[in-house]
């Protein structure tokens, strides 16, 4: 009986722990409110790009990017990062045209100036299936192509 009784108290452990996290978990997703919403809007040539910026309590930074070439398929995605500064890091993961079984990862940079965001290019690595700017190569605000205006989100 002894036995049983200890067997039924460690099984029941695990179901404890998990029902504390369930409820931190639920903890931080109030503490980690929507402080503000913004809406850019970008055009280069036959270009254009329209993004979705929410920031939140915690310093994270989520929403949507859409990037719709003249020549190519869209880019359509979610963005999550954070700003350090007036720098804008985030992972962009994004389909192309119509394929939405198959999605991808890029790093991507912004530098808020003046109200805007410009979009920075720089040298690009994988590693274990996964892309990261290259460490000790600057990213180049002047070569991008896309700088982002703040316009009304609709």
């Amino acid at each position: 009986m002894k036995n049983k009784i200890i067997y039924l108290l460690f099984s029941a452990i695990p179901f404890v722990f998990a029902c504390g996290s369930s409820d931190q978990k639920a903890d931080s997703a109030k503490a980690d409110s929507l402080i503000n919403e913004t809406c850019y809007a970008s055009s280069f040539e036959k270009d254009s790009a329209a993004m979705i910026l929410k920031t939140m309590s915690s310093g994270k930074v989520t929403g949507s990017l859409l990037i719709k070439y003249g020549e190519k398929p869209q880019n359509n995605g979610k963005i999550n990062g954070k700003f350090h500064g007036d720098t804008l890091l985030v992972d962009y993961r994004f389909n192309t045209g119509s394929d939405t079984t198959k999605a991808f990862t890029n790093p991507l940079a912004f530098l808020k100036k003046d109200g805007k965001l410009i979009m920075g290019v720089a040298q690009i690595e994988t590693t274990l299936g996964r892309s990261y700017f290259v460490k000790g190569k600057p990213i180049n605000y002047e070569a991008g192509k896309f700088t982002f205006v703040e316009v009304p989100c609709k």
